[in-house]
């Protein structure tokens, strides 16, 4: 049995733990009495032995400690990570939208009381990511728990993340129980199908968290000439062809992506001599159509992450700055710019000062007609503000 771990905060420090933040940062403790191992379960107290949390130890992580409950009768144990996937997977029973899907996110982490855990589902498998200490820790018990309330034909590994490596583990990619998941797997939203590769895939395989902005982009693309910038496996651009565009370009620098998304648009019936792929950097390449100049109805600028730490948020900036101002000269008159970031460093104010500042550069006016964020299945717990990461902006010029 591991020994009790008590970490005392600093003075002043139990400010974030009284709003129930869950995360808390090396600076903020004073001292840990024992010798706790990497997930282990430890309790936390003011400086005048107040007790305010348990949660899960990371020696390696700047967060030290995950919080796992607020609640002193609340213990961390096979109880407690069976209550908190039950808890999730009945809210997503609750979400009307997810009814036309079968690929969604069942369990996003610190938002559903399972720091460092995620679990999306593709078809009849779930794939998973443990990115804490704690997620490590419990990984077995939440497997299975996973096996016990949601059958399926097998649970694939996919924590090959940067995060995990900050905790001080390697990446493990490996189907964990059942059948190992088929070189792709066909999932369905409404009226799109698209082929997933868990495998090697961005995040777990898929941009799930952008299923409504799909269907929200298809009301927009009728007889539209679509750019869809950081096209991925193809998601936006599908979403404009099927909501019956005019043609669409996707841009990526990878041809493998690139290939699938040709796939994609196939199994949607697209019209290809209306498609076009172009394997190029997005920065060269708008450029090069900006010189041309070569026009369009409708862009979709969807780029990856420009921010990872506070580091990289001057230079994160000017990326997203760049890419807009030159998509904002390259619309039509009348045309509308559909633009994203997933930066968790980027808040939406910024976004949308950011966004501003281009179309001011690029001597375009414009205006929000709606403002865009992550589906429901990805919650933002209002305790966890960070779980916020992807906002985006429908703008139209004049």
């Amino acid at each position: 049995m591991n020994q009790f771990v008590k970490i005392t905060l600093n003075s002043g420090r139990e400010g974030s733990l009284l709003r129930h933040h869950p995360w808390i940062f090396s600076g903020a403790i004073k001292s840990v009495e024992g010798n706790p191992v990497d997930g282990q379960t430890v309790e936390i107290f003011t400086i005048d032995r107040q007790w305010m949390a348990r949660g899960s130890y990371s020696s390696k992580s700047q967060i030290r400690v995950r919080i796992l409950s607020f609640n002193l009768d609340e213990h961390v144990d096979q109880d407690l990570i069976k209550n908190r996937i039950a808890g999730a997977i009945a809210l997503r029973k609750d979400i009307a939208d997810l009814a036309g899907t079968n690929a969604y996110r069942l369990i996003f982490a610190e938002s559903d009381g399972l720091p460092g855990v995620i679990v999306d589902r593709y078809d009849d498998f779930l794939v998973c990511q443990f990115l804490s200490a704690g997620a490590e820790y419990w990984k077995d018990e939440i497997v299975s728990q996973l096996k016990a309330q949601w059958p399926c034909s097998g649970i694939f590994e996919r924590s090959d993340s940067d995060s995990r490596l900050k905790e001080g583990y390697q990446d493990s990619v490996m189907t964990l129980t059942g059948d190992a998941p088929p070189p792709l797997i066909p999932i369905k939203e409404g009226p799109l199908h698209f082929l997933v590769d868990v495998y090697n895939g961005h995040k777990t395989g898929f941009y799930l968290d952008q299923r409504q902005n799909r269907a929200l982009l298809m009301k927009y693309a009728e007889n539209k000439e679509v750019l869809n910038a950081f096209s991925y496996t193809g998601g936006f651009g599908i979403a404009a062809s099927v909501g019956k565009s005019f043609h669409v370009t996707n841009v990526d620098t990878s041809q493998e992506t690139l290939d699938l998304a040709r796939q994609n648009f196939q199994l949607n019936e697209a019209d290809m001599d209306n498609i076009e792929f172009i394997q190029e950097d997005v920065f060269n390449l708008l450029r090069t159509f900006r010189d041309s100049r070569r026009q369009f109805d409708l862009i979709v600028l969807d780029p990856p992450k420009f921010v990872a730490s506070a580091s990289q948020l001057s230079g994160g900036t000017r990326g997203y700055k760049d890419i807009n101002l030159l998509a904002f000269k390259l619309l039509r008159p009348g045309g509308i710019l559909i633009t994203f970031s997933c930066s968790g460093y980027v808040k939406p104010d910024l976004f949308q000062k950011i966004v501003a500042d281009a179309a001011i550069d690029a001597g375009r006016e414009a205006y929000v007609l709606e403002y865009l964020s992550q589906g429901p299945d990805h919650p933002v717990a209002l305790n966890f503000p960070e779980g916020l990461y992807l906002k985006g902006m429908v703008c139209r010029v004049n």
